[in-house]
């Protein structure tokens, strides 16, 4: 058997992303978000602040970074450590885990950003054909 079907025969594991019930299908929703997966990966870079995490991840709004961090946190993805200082500091970090998503996470953006051209292209021929969105 190759890789690829050991990858999608998951009979022998206790959760199943596939089934409508199952508690991964949320997670995979959390990591694969748009906000979600773009925090994560910038989180790879190191620990962050909100705001600084907030410029970083270009385009999310303080309410949907706020949400994003809490699921992943609940998830066991991202670590929150607040300081008792006056104002009070919290940074962002990944936990164990969240990092080896991240890792796998980045693995897909860089073959993305490595294969616009292509993707572009495929748009152009897509849109001539079809006529346009």
């Amino acid at each position: 058997m190759d890789t690829t079907q050991e990858l999608w025969q998951a009979d022998d594991l206790p959760y199943n992303v596939f089934a409508k019930a199952c508690p991964s299908r949320g997670t995979l929703e959390h990591v694969t978000g748009r906000w979600g997966g773009l925090t994560l990966c910038a989180l790879f870079e190191g620990s962050l602040r909100f705001n600084e995490l907030r410029r970083r991840v270009d385009g999310v709004s303080e309410k949907m970074l706020s949400q994003t961090l809490h699921a992943l946190e609940r998830d066991g993805l991202v670590h929150r450590e607040a300081q008792p200082t006056n104002p009070p500091r919290v940074d962002y970090e990944l936990t164990p885990l969240g990092r080896e998503v991240a890792e796998r996470l980045l693995a897909l953006v860089h073959l993305l950003e490595g294969r616009m051209d292509d993707v572009l292209a495929a748009r152009e021929r897509y849109d001539t054909t079809r006529g346009g969105l």
